[in-house]
């Protein structure tokens, strides 16, 4: 069971992250990934070195006018130095640019989920794994193509399949506490 001063920890890194994404500021990422980070966000969108994650995300935020990540539903479990996250995510990215004619607009909005893994570092509790899902999205898909061949990939399969395939870190980290 973790206490509660781990749950807000992790929580308020989860929430520095959409913080970290929407101002552009990818120093904040030092405090929220671990250095050599699995970060596998679906399709070619897949990253295991933090400095590269920074720059891609850099690169691929640059062109956007506004965007807004809320980060809802925390779920938090710590056993010792470990913990296991799983959060909602909403995101909205505005690039005017992307707009057209055939009535396009400089939109897209999505839904998704993050499953983290954790570790508490001597500077604190960041993430070593992370996947991201899209669940759900509509607008301008244009909005989001930023950068040649860093594909965010359309996968719409519904959380109930992602357990059921076993492949949610935080339902493992659930599972093996209720075998304590």
């Amino acid at each position: 069971m973790s206490n509660a001063s781990d749950h807000e920890a992790i929580v308020g890194k989860l929430n520095l992250y959409g913080f970290a994404v929407d101002t552009q500021r990818w120093d904040l990422f030092d405090d929220v990934f671990t250095d050599y980070v699995d970060a596998d966000f679906g399709g070619s969108a897949h990253w295991t070195s933090l400095a590269q994650f920074k720059t891609d995300f850099a690169a691929f935020h640059a062109p956007f006018d506004a965007t807004q990540h809320g980060m809802t539903n925390h779920q938090v479990r710590v056993r010792g130095d470990r913990a296991h996250s799983f959060t909602y995510g909403a995101w909205r990215l505005i690039r005017h640019a992307a707009a057209n004619a055939q009535a396009d607009g400089p939109l897209w909005d999505g839904t998704g989920w993050y499953d983290d893994e954790w570790v508490c570092t001597h500077a604190g509790w960041r993430i070593t794994k992370r996947v991201c899902r899209l669940i759900w999205s509509t607008g301008n898909d244009r909005v989001k193509e930023t950068i040649p061949g860093v594909v965010f990939e359309k996968v719409y399969d519904s959380l109930r399949d992602e357990a059921r395939a076993g492949r949610l870190g935080f339902l493992k980290a659930i599972d093996a506490r209720d075998g304590d």
